[in-house]
């Protein structure tokens, strides 16, 4: 009895001197810097670092280590309790509008936004990141980008959360901040991961994990990243390595209690066993993301631990085990789950569960819901946008590149010029001065040869990206060819008529000496051709485009020219039914710096709004985004008197 006692007494002795360590190693009253904030300036320190600084917090005396410290409380107790988190985020953002403090605001903002996204609450979550925005220095606008693509990713939206991931990344690359980039790349690989492009994926991820070491800290983004690596090994069918990194996220996890990375990776790790037949250890994974997504009630990560156990269950041939796992993964997700990825492969594994048990009628439904949602997901557009994302990303680098050359061009011109002046004034060292001309003119023509290079690199990629969406475009004539429904040919041509329109404004970049501006009349008329001859009305549709030569950049020429095509594509569809012979006016004016007017009529039948509409409307749609990602007013159709 005495010897257990002596145990425990040893034992609490040791606990209270690491609990005392870990404080004087991470708070220091004492001290000007008295914090070494917690994954940034170190990581040394376990699990209970987070009862440390809840201790610490009421002795601290200075606003901005006090908010520091309260910030972290909120945004790493979202890994373990997020009802507490809110709890400290809440604290945070009373006491920084009380002391007017609008930085410390906004960065609470961001915490608030990172922990109601994980509370499923993915609208309130976008308001406050937005609102946050304008009050945060530029250092902490990678943080909101990558919260903000963490929104649009649970939406299902890959494309938009890719878009705020290489925004982030363009910060990071601005800003020379490693960490930044390596989690922009992180991300990256996770979408990449989504869209089953997981070559690319694992060329990211490995990427992001060398600039994460490279920083030397082990934190909440490294081990995520070491999880999404894991899942693009695994979904290569090299499982040795998966596993490896699986259980290296595993172990950071556990050391801080990173309980959302952990349910993830048992999810992974109950797929992983599954694959290998290892039945037992896939249940026991599965049980083990349900347990953590339970500790940190959070239904996205509970629903897709159900789903894991349940494709774990068919793969066994437990198929009435596998409904039971699957249905409570779907009663989870719905119905404003948001994230379709998940729930389609819920219903596609409940679909083969039914088939298994021999549910035909069961599976069939179960099929369809997947069908439908994997059409949402897995779109041309989205496919597309992430590749072509990185490709503007790569463009607008050369391009930024060859303005600073031609910054330096001008500096060295502007040297020559003194060079000659002074050479005048001061002919005794008229010697030295040659000397030095004749070097700087060797730099210019350096320079002016290095430009070239890069121009001509940057025409070869508008070439090349007009190849692509050329190549796209026949691939979307080759399948309209297989196709007999007229709505579905009439769709794909459609689709045909927006690549193209997209391709003719890179061609004319590459064919143009102005690479950054588009010539708006030649490329109208172009644009008028192609889609007159996509209808075959050459012969009775005539196309004026009534303007002067007007160049604008290419931010603005892609979404005119989608515009154009959408009306055209409408006026050759609606406008001149039976074969009607008619005209269309085009014209874009420049009325001052920032100002332009687009005018497009036909003198067509003209449009009745009582009258039912006769297409989808997505035509309509598209205009209106376009017309407001342009800043512009749509005003009204005009038609044109008929001409007799």
């Amino acid at each position: 009895m005495v010897k257990n006692l002596n145990k425990q007494l040893i034992f609490t002795t040791i606990t209270i001197l690491s609990t005392i360590f870990c404080y004087a190693q991470l708070i220091d009253l004492r001290k000007k810097n008295s914090y070494k904030k917690v994954f940034v300036d170190t990581d040394n320190f376990g699990a209970s670092y987070l009862d440390i600084l809840e201790v610490a917090l009421p002795k601290i005396k200075t606003d901005t280590i006090k908010f520091s410290v309260l910030n972290d409380l909120a945004y790493y107790w979202h890994t373990r309790n997020l009802n507490k988190a809110l709890h400290f985020v809440t604290q945070g953002l009373k006491i920084t509008q009380e002391k007017n403090d609008t930085l410390w605001h906004g960065k609470f903002q961001i915490t608030q936004g990172a922990i109601l996204l994980r509370m499923e609450k993915l609208d309130s979550a976008f308001f406050v990141l937005q609102e946050a925005r304008s009050k945060v220095r530029k250092q902490d606008l990678p943080k909101l980008n990558t919260e903000l693509g963490y929104v649009f990713e649970r939406r299902g939206l890959l494309a938009k959360a890719a878009d705020y991931a290489l925004e982030a990344l363009r910060l990071g690359e601005e800003l020379k901040n490693n960490r930044v980039i390596a989690l922009a790349y992180s991300d990256l690989s996770n979408l990449f991961w989504k869209q089953s492009k997981f070559d690319e994926g694992l060329e990211y991820g490995l990427k992001s994990v060398a600039l994460f070491e490279e920083v030397g800290i082990n934190d909440l983004d490294y081990d995520f990243t070491l999880y999404v690596v894991g899942n693009n090994y695994l979904a290569l069918k090299q499982e040795e390595k998966a596993l490896n990194y699986y259980n290296h996220a595993i172990a950071i996890g556990e050391r801080y209690g990173f309980y959302n990375n952990l349910s993830d990776i048992y999810i992974s790790l109950t797929d992983l066993n599954a694959y290998l037949n290892k039945f037992d250890q896939a249940v026991w994974a599965g049980e083990n993301a349900i347990k953590y997504a339970n500790l940190l009630d959070n239904n996205f990560l509970l629903m897709r631990s159900w789903l894991s156990l349940g494709k774990a269950q068919n793969l066994e041939g437990k198929y009435l085990s596998a409904i039971e796992s699957l249905q409570n993964s779907i009663r989870i997700a719905t119905p404003n789950f948001g994230d379709n990825y998940y729930l389609s492969q819920a219903y596609n594994n409940l679909g083969r569960a039914h088939a298994g048990n021999h549910n035909y009628q069961e599976a069939y439904a179960a099929f369809a819901e997947y069908d439908q949602l994997r059409s949402k997901i897995f779109t041309a557009e989205a496919d597309q946008r992430i590749s072509l994302l990185q490709t503007e990303f790569e463009v607008t680098k050369k391009e930024n590149t060859i303005k600073l050359q031609e910054i330096e061009i001008k500096k060295q011109k502007l040297r020559e010029s003194l060079i000659f002046v002074i050479s005048g004034m001061l002919f005794i060292v008229l010697a030295l001065i040659y000397f030095a001309y004749q070097n700087i003119k060797k730099k210019r023509v350096l320079l002016q040869k290095q430009n070239q290079e890069k121009e001509f690199l940057l025409k070869e990629i508008h070439h090349r990206v007009k190849n692509n969406l050329e190549i796209v475009s026949s691939l979307l004539a080759l399948q309209s060819a297989q196709m007999e429904d007229k709505k579905m040919v009439d769709v794909m041509l459609h689709c045909q008529n927006r690549v193209h329109t997209m391709s003719l404004i890179h061609q004319k970049l590459y064919q143009r000496n102005n690479l950054s501006k588009v010539e708006m009349k030649d490329y109208f008329m172009n644009l008028c051709q192609h889609v007159l001859d996509s209808f075959g009305s050459n012969n009775r549709i005539a196309a004026v485009c009534d303007m002067e030569p007007l160049e604008v950049d290419i931010d603005m020429a892609i979404p005119l020219g989608l515009i154009v095509n959408e009306l055209l594509t409408n006026a050759m569809k609606y406008a001149f039914p039976n074969n009607k012979k008619g005209n269309i006016f085009i014209s874009l004016t420049k009325r001052n710096k920032n100002n332009y007017s687009l005018i497009f009529k036909d003198n067509g039948i003209g449009f009745d709004e009582k009258r039912q509409a006769l297409g989808t409307g997505f035509g309509t749609q598209l205009i209106n985004l376009l017309v407001s990602q342009l800043g512009a007013l749509l005003i009204n159709r005009v038609r044109m008197e008929p001409q007799y």
